[in-house]
C-alpha cells in the first residue's frame, strides 16, 4: 500500500520519476527570473496543456521604478501568451490557487517555497526554482524524487485559545527546521476531521519550515464541501494502510498558544513565557493567516477597542477583502485603528508596506522570522491570529483570551 505522495506521483519512495504537471504558477518575483531562464533556453514556446498562472503578489503595488519596469515586462509577456494572469490586488498566489483552482490528486508546482500550502487539498504541491519552472513552461513536465513520508497523527479537538497556527509552530519545533528534509508530511488521524480547510492550509503552509517537500491532507468531506462552494465537484481520497518513515502524534487538546522566537521558526515558547515583551508593530495576514476566517477572528477580538501599537492587516486575496467588507469585519478592524494593505504578501518579505527599522520588534502571523527578513535589524516573533490581536490591543505580547 502507498502513502498519499506515492499514490499521486505513482512511484515508491526514493524513486526518480518524470511527471506531467497539472498546474504551475509564478509570482512577480520568481516570474521575472523564470522569464529570463526561459529566454536563455531559447524561448522555444509555451506548453499550453499545463494550467499556467502568473500572479502578482509579492511587491504590489511596485515599490520603485525598477520593480515597476520588471513587472511591466512580465505583465506584457503573460497577457500575450497562454497564462492565466492576476494583477495587482488579486491576492497571494497560494491563496488564489486555493480558491477553487487546485483539486485532489493533482501535481501542482509553484516557483515559491510555500506552494506546499496547497497539499491541503490532497494534491502533491511543491516549490521549484526559476530554471525548473522555465522547463515546465516549455515541456509541461518535471522530475521528482518520490519523498518518504512522515505521518502526523492528530487526535482530539482544540481547547482554550489554541488554534491551528499554534499546532503548526508546535510541530515545526518538534521536527526542527531540517527534521523532514525532502520528505512529505501527511496529516492523518481522527483529529483531521475537525480541522476546517482554512486551518489545513495553515498547517500545510509551514511544512517547508521543517525542510519538507510538501504537507498533505487526504481529501475528505470537508474538502468536498469546500470545493463544492467554489463550483467544483471532487471525490474523497480514502487512506490506505501504508508504512511511514516516521510517525508522530499530537492531541489537539494539548496544544497551547505559542510563539516562535527569532531568528528560528523551530525555537518555540509558550506565549505565557513572553508576556509583556514590548512591540513596535503587529502584522496579520500572509499565505499563512490572511484568509477570511483569520480576519474575522482578529476582528472579534479588537471590535469596539483600539490597538495600542501600529497594526497592519493584509487580506490574502480580493475575495477575502470583499467578504470582509460585506460582513463588516473590515469595518471593525479599521475602527480599531488598524491599517489595511493591498491584498498580497504585504511586508512579509521585507520590501514595502511595513518594513521594520533597526531594533524594532514585530509580532507577525507569517511563517518566517529569519534575521533581516522584514527589515535590517528588526526582530520578528511568530504567533497565531488570536495572540496577534490580543497583543495589538496592549502593545506588548499578551495571552489570548478564550472566545
Amino acid at each position: 500500500m502507498s502513502t498519499l505522495s506515492e499514490r499521486i506521483l505513482q512511484g515508491t519512495a526514493g524513486e526518480y520519476v518524470d511527471r506531467k504537471v497539472n498546474r504551475a504558477y509564478v509570482h512577480d518575483g520568481t516570474g521575472v527570473l523564470t522569464l529570463e531562464a526561459w529566454k536563455s533556453m531559447g524561448a522555444r514556446g509555451i506548453r499550453d496543456a499545463t494550467d499556467l498562472h502568473v500572479i502578482f503578489d509579492h511587491i504590489v503595488p511596485a515599490n520603485n521604478s525598477t520593480t515597476a519596469t520588471l513587472q511591466h515586462e512580465l505583465r506584457d509577456f503573460a497577457c500575450g501568451s497562454f497564462f492565466r494572469f492576476s494583477d495587482i490586488g488579486g491576492g497571494i498566489c497560494h491563496q488564489l490557487m486555493s480558491e477553487g483552482v487546485v483539486m485532489p490528486n493533482e501535481i501542482v508546482v509553484g516557483a515559491d517555497s510555500h506552494t506546499c500550502t496547497l497539499g491541503a487539498f490532497g494534491a502533491f504541491a511543491t516549490g521549484v526554482g526559476a530554471t525548473d519552472m522555465a522547463a515546465i513552461w516549455m515541456t509541461g513536465e518535471t522530475w521528482f524524487r518520490v519523498p518518504e513520508s512522515i505521518g502526523i497523527h492528530l487526535s482530539g479537538t482544540f481547547t482554550g485559545a489554541a488554534e491551528a497556527k499554534d499546532l503548526a509552530l508546535t510541530y515545526v519545533s518538534r521536527l526542527g527546521m531540517d527534521g523532514a528534509s525532502y520528505q512529505s508530511l501527511e496529516f492523518i488521524g481522527d483529529g483531521t476531521g475537525v480541522i476546517p480547510m482554512d486551518d489545513r492550509l495553515t498547517l500545510c503552509n509551514l511544512a517547508v519550515e521543517t525542510g519538507a517537500k510538501t504537507g498533505m491532507f487526504y481529501a475528505d468531506e470537508i474538502t468536498v464541501h469546500y470545493l463544492a462552494a467554489t463550483g467544483q465537484r471532487v471525490q474523497k481520497q480514502e487512506p490506505e494502510p501504508c508504512t511511514y518513515a516516521r510517525e508522530i502524534g499530537f492531541d489537539l487538546a494539548d496544544i497551547i498558544p505559542v510563539i516562535a522566537v527569532p531568528p528560528r521558526v523551530d525555537t518555540v515558547k509558550p506565549v505565557s513565557d513572553l508576556v509583556g515583551l514590548p512591540l513596535d508593530q503587529v502584522f496579520a495576514g500572509t499565505c499563512t493567516n490572511g484568509r477570511y476566517s483569520d480576519l474575522a477572528r482578529f476582528a472579534r477580538i479588537v471590535k469596539g477597542r483600539k490597538v495600542a501599537v501600529r497594526t497592519i492587516v493584509v487580506p490574502a486575496s480580493r475575495a477575502v477583502l470583499e467578504k470582509a467588507i460585506e460582513t463588516g469585519v473590515l469595518t471593525d478592524i479599521v475602527r480599531a485603528g488598524c491599517s489595511i494593505g493591498t491584498p498580497g504578501c504585504g511586508p512579509c518579505l521585507g520590501s514595502h508596506m511595513g518594513v521594520l527599522g533597526e531594533g524594532e520588534v514585530c509580532l507577525s502571523t507569517a511563517n518566517r522570522n529569519f534575521r533581516n527578513r522584514m527589515g535590517v535589524g528588526g526582530e520578528i516573533y511568530l504567533s497565531s491570529v488570536a495572540t496577534a490581536a490580543a497583543s495589538a490591543l496592549e502593545g506588548e505580547i499578551t495571552e489570548p483570551e478564550v472566545t
